[in-house]
């Protein structure tokens, strides 16, 4: 026996009052360079070095969505982080 769902229209126009893309972006920034800054823990051997890669890996990741642009149309998200060097991207290269 099949059972098709009912899907129903978005009851909301607004699906996240008050999202601003542009102030997560912001947030994004903040935390990478929290990361960036953060002190070392006293901790020493493996354990050091495991703390040093997930530093690395959070503030690459937040690094890359705090440069991302974004556009908030129609309730989809899209978030455009540009892979390519800088010496390859159109418009300022400096950045």
């Amino acid at each position: 026996m099949t059972r098709w769902l009912r899907v129903q229209p978005n009851l909301y126009a607004d699906p996240m009052p008050g999202f601003d893309p542009q102030e997560m972006v912001a947030r994004f920034r903040a935390r990478a360079e929290a990361v960036r800054t953060r002190g070392m823990p006293p901790i020493e051997g493996p354990e050091r070095q495991r703390f040093r890669e997930q530093a690395q890996q959070d503030f690459t990741d937040y690094a890359m969505v705090g440069d991302a642009e974004v556009e908030l149309a129609d309730g989809i998200l899209t978030l455009r982080i540009d892979l390519r060097p800088p010496a390859e991207r159109g418009g300022d290269a400096s950045v």
